[in-house]
């Protein structure tokens, strides 16, 4: 169904904000991050473009804005990801996100998995997420130290979200009880393997 348009466009005022969020939400959702820019979310909004610049600053940072994302999990990949290459990566990646997930930021960061769980759009933003901040962050680290990045980034992922589950959210024992550096000596080798095992027989096998 097509939408209505406002008529001319509209300076800042309280709302302002609020309509920027709600049409990033819908186009996100609806359309995926990529294929957005910021001129087409000012247009659904009725705004001037330079408003999102000076409300949100980036098109990344709005996006973390639209879905309630309290941290941007990028620059904490990449910091953890430059310390020591491939060697060890899933240790300290273990050690850095569920410190993360412990600190001040853990009941909105469980509001956003929940809510993606529960609705398909969410999901799908969240998915998008994951592929244009983490899944690029780790090729732009270990791209050349690492072959197909995306497909082994979501066998990561199988294990990150699992132990979201399992720990924040069933609470299951003792991985709820388990330390950071605890999960980490535990976890840490599985993604080692993700990261490293021989993969081109499941990527044969799922193109066929």
């Amino acid at each position: 169904m097509a939408r209505t348009k406002r008529a001319g466009r509209r300076t800042g005022n309280p709302d302002t904000r609020a309509e920027i969020l709600a049409a990033a939400r819908r186009l996100f959702a609806e359309e995926g991050f990529e294929s957005i820019s910021m001129r087409r979310i000012a247009s659904e909004a009725g705004v001037d473009p330079s408003l999102i610049h000076h409300y949100f600053g980036s098109k990344d940072d709005l996006f973390l804005a639209a879905i309630e994302l309290p941290m941007d999990p990028a620059p904490e990949v990449a910091a953890v990801l430059s310390q020591g290459g491939v060697e060890g990566a899933g240790g300290r990646l273990m050690h850095a996100f569920v410190t993360i997930w412990d600190g001040p930021h853990q009941d909105k960061l469980l509001a956003v998995v929940r809510t993606s769980l529960s609705k398909p759009a969410m999901s799908f933003v969240l998915r998008q997420l994951f592929e244009h901040r983490i899944v690029k962050t780790v090729e732009s680290i270990l791209g050349d130290q690492v072959d197909h990045v995306p497909a082994r980034a979501s066998f990561i992922a199988s294990q990150v979200f699992g132990l979201v589950v399992a720990r924040y959210i069933l609470k299951l024992e003792p991985v709820a009880s388990l330390s950071a550096d605890q999960l980490a000596v535990t976890v840490g080798p599985n993604i080692d393997r993700y990261l490293t095992m021989p993969i081109e027989h499941l990527l044969a096998e799922n193109e066929t």
